[in-house]
């Protein structure tokens, strides 16, 4: 991955602005006349075939998944072990949303393992032996993830190291020092009971605010659509009807009603599991309708044509990869709080994998220029999927590597292929 990418299109630089407006007249064509369900559903095929997936095929992948498991085990799909994978999913997922981040620009952070690892330690060592506030604990175990996100995006736009080695150094690095940090302790144990590790183990929400927070989904999907709607009207653009906005919407209500009264046949939906979705929220409105996000995906596309847009690269590298760590401490304490301790083993194993590869199989691509913030939620379902599904089947951890490994080359095989169809569709 290198830090200075040619526009391969061969078009004249643009502004941000005027490549979504082309990209816009380019649907128009397509899918003017179009109208109602029936003409959504052209428009979806039509997407499909010039190699704008979307999320089509990680929805289709966890379907099969859910299939073959609840075969093989009934009880994969019973409430009470849907909420314990929803609570698992939580850390490495919030992980993975910073992973996105990088990728949308073409970039890697291969330490997020060891970052997440390092602040689980700093909150242990800080709150436990320091004695500190617990809310002061957790602020400077997600500083120092931030203050490495810094230390790594000034390096790399500073003295153009590439981000594979300079945060594969910082894997090594910060991993040494989450190992000085707990010395000879090897790991410490969180009070049980307090409210930090009752939010990571017994937290639910209320069933009314459940259902309240589906109604809330559900509405926001349906304004936002009908706002975009009007905007593109009035540029004179084609757009989504009225209809189906309205059947998409109460799809997704009686969707999301359906999963909140499921879960609520156990414990319910997990707080924590709640925070999880709201960054991917967070994130995916900063991306989609910001122009810090427009900024991302343009220096993701081509940073020649982004720099010479006006758009200030560096600043750009530098937020994604702050934010990146940020994230990663965020996962790590998530992980100490589910686990209720802080341990030299926090952060190892495959949680580094585990976090790329979820972004990868969401969606986001490693060639830059594309992604969303829901990957890292798709994309840790599917992974957490595979690996409780093979855990209620008692097999070991070498099936579940191979599995996730095919699983993450397939999910790249399909992006490049997909990446081929949008070239020769003109959709690039």
């Amino acid at each position: 991955m290198t830090q200075e990418r040619q526009d391969t299109a061969g078009m004249p630089p643009a502004t941000p602005a005027a490549a979504p407006a082309t990209l816009d007249r380019q649907d128009a064509r397509v899918s003017v006349g179009a109208g109602g369900v029936g003409g959504a559903v052209a428009d979806f095929g039509r997407r499909v075939r010039s190699g704008d997936l979307g999320p089509l095929p990680v929805v289709v992948g966890l379907v099969i998944i859910a299939v073959i498991f609840q075969a093989l085990n009934p009880v994969f799909l019973t409430s009470t072990n849907l909420v314990n994978l929803l609570y698992d999913s939580a850390a490495v997922g919030t992980i993975s949303l910073g992973i996105v981040l990088v990728l949308i620009l073409g970039e890697i952070d291969l330490s997020v393992g060891s970052l997440s690892g390092l602040s689980s330690a700093f909150l242990g060592v800080l709150w436990v032996n320091q004695g500190w506030p617990v809310l002061l604990a957790i602020g400077a175990a997600m500083l120092s993830g931030a203050l490495i996100g810094l230390l790594y995006g000034v390096v790399f736009t500073r003295f153009g190291m590439p981000s594979f080695v300079v945060t594969l150094a910082g894997l090594l690095a910060f991993l040494g020092l989450q190992l000085q940090l707990l010395g000879s302790q090897g790991s410490i144990n969180l009070p049980y009971g307090t409210a930090l590790v009752t939010f990571g183990q017994q937290q639910f929400l209320p069933p009314v605010v459940a259902y309240v927070f589906a109604v809330l989904a559900a509405g926001v999907v349906l304004f936002t659509g009908l706002r975009n709607k009007r905007e593109r009207q009035r540029a004179n653009l084609s757009h989504t009807s009225t209809q189906v906005l309205v059947v998409r919407a109460v799809a997704l209500l009686v969707l999301f009603a359906l999963a909140v009264w499921y879960l609520n046949r156990d414990n319910g939906v997990p707080w924590m599991f709640m925070l999880f979705v709201i960054a991917v929220v967070v994130a995916n409105y900063a991306l989609t309708r910001t122009s810090w996000g427009r900024h991302m995906f343009a220096v993701g596309g081509s940073v020649e044509a982004a720099r010479r847009a006006g758009i200030n690269v560096k600043r750009v590298y530098l937020s994604a990869f702050v934010l990146t760590g940020l994230l990663a401490a965020t996962g790590g304490v998530l992980s100490a709080s589910r686990l209720a301790s802080s341990s030299q083993s926090a952060g190892t194993g495959d949680v580094n994998l585990n976090a790329i590869a979820a972004a990868v199989i969401g969606g986001t691509s490693l060639f830059g220029g594309r992604g969303s913030a829901w990957s890292a939620l798709l994309g840790i379902l599917v992974i957490q999927s595979i690996s409780n599904g093979l855990t209620l089947l008692n097999l070991s951890s070498a099936p579940r590597f191979m599995i996730t490994g095919g699983v993450l080359a397939l999910a790249v095989l399909i992006d490049s292929l997909a990446r081929r169809s949008r070239v020769s569709h003109g959709r690039a």
